[in-house]
């Protein structure tokens, strides 16, 4: 195939085509410096000016306040579901988890090694195809913190508003909506999100911590466990994941130049919306998550099946939209618009559905 594709995949995604122009344009000199940034000591010059103008720019994006340290870390999202009751839950050793699909079940299990858990509310009851209701009273006011997981890649979910915790202190987990809507950043203690959906190649994990909640892991902590190891470090502890900080950097400056995560935000709701369209106005296709609840990154849908579900996604790659296979946890079919992916690749994904649906009536 001599073009690119729609690459509709969960993670690794899409990336802006013209930040990977100017990254291949740069990529064995980077900027006239004699050397790639896959080659660049991390400690140079050149590379600190990379990392500082990378975390400026997401500072920027997200309206971080000051006391709120940004760490560019590695072991994605799955390494965070270690750190932070490691680092967090080390008060009451009680923390109260939301589950809404997959990756906040093995968020709630991993933490389980490290404290008293308690599961505050779940949609698992329907096959996490909603995102329960919370109160403050389903809180345990104890609680080191509350997680949940803002928007389920696997299941399609989406939190349309920040819960109320009370004065818990909040954790989530956007890996797979980070940059793609407004957030109020003081609401949370903790944020984290791996790059490999919405920002950069895999390899870098981004994590926004309030202050005090540094410095709060056991003596016997790993050392890179510890988050206070790499905010004493501005995250330059040992070698990082340079090129995927790079990359995002890259993201961040593509991203204010457009306008911010206001603009985009209009132009991830303009896309979901006419996907969601198409799906409910099928007498093919369904959606199972309750529409409220939808997630605007993560579009899952049935045929209700399986066979036919497997001849549309090896009929969508021979027509250039790739990766549409739903999780191999639940099937069906999924296609990821995040940031990166154009409004023409939706616009093709819808064409492409309508005539697959009247071929196969």
């Amino acid at each position: 195939m001599d073009k690119r594709v729609y690459n509709f995949s969960a993670g690794p995604s899409t990336l802006p085509l013209e930040v990977l122009e100017d990254v291949a344009a740069n990529l064995t000199n980077y900027k006239g410096c004699g050397q790639s940034v896959m080659e660049m000591s991390h400690r140079s010059a050149e590379y600190k000016q990379i990392i500082e103008d990378a975390e400026a720019n997401l500072r920027s994006l997200l309206d971080i306040p000051e006391n709120y340290k940004v760490l560019f870390l590695q072991g994605g999202g799955t390494l965070q579901f270690s750190m932070v009751p490691i680092n967090l839950m080390t008060g009451s050793k009680k923390a109260d988890y939301i589950l809404t699909g997959s990756w906040g079940e093995k968020a709630a299990k991993e933490a389980e090694k490290f404290g008293d858990v308690k599961i505050a509310a779940s949609s698992k009851d329907e096959n996490f195809t909603y995102i329960p209701e919370i109160t403050k009273d389903m809180i345990r006011e104890d609680a080191d913190y509350v997680h949940i997981t803002y928007n389920e890649t696997i299941h399609g979910t989406h939190f349309a508003d920040i819960p109320d915790v009370g004065d818990v202190p909040l954790v989530a987990d956007m890996s797979s909506c980070i940059l793609s809507e407004r957030i109020d950043v003081t609401k949370f203690a903790l944020i984290y999100a791996g790059a490999q959906k919405n920002i950069a190649p895999a390899g870098m994990t981004i994590v926004i911590i309030r202050e005090d909640f540094i410095g709060n892991a056991p003596e016997n902590t790993p050392v890179y466990l510890d988050y206070k190891t790499h905010a004493e470090k501005d995250s330059m502890y040992n070698t990082p994941p340079c090129f995927s900080i790079y990359v995002a950097g890259e993201v961040f400056k593509n991203l204010l130049a457009k306008g911010g995560v206001d603009a985009i935000h209009e132009i991830d709701v303009r896309k979901a919306a006419k996907l969601y369209d198409c799906i409910d106005e099928s007498e093919m296709f369904t959606c199972p998550v309750r529409k409220e609840d939808r997630s605007l990154m993560n579009v899952v849908f049935v045929s209700g099946d399986d066979a036919m579900d497997k001849k549309f996604v090896a009929a969508g790659k021979e027509e250039g939209l790739v990766n549409l296979g739903g999780h191999r946890s639940v099937g069906g079919m999924r296609a990821s618009i995040f940031n990166a992916m154009p409004e023409e690749g939706v616009d093709c994904l819808i064409a492409f559905m309508k005539r697959f649906e009247e071929e196969n009536k």
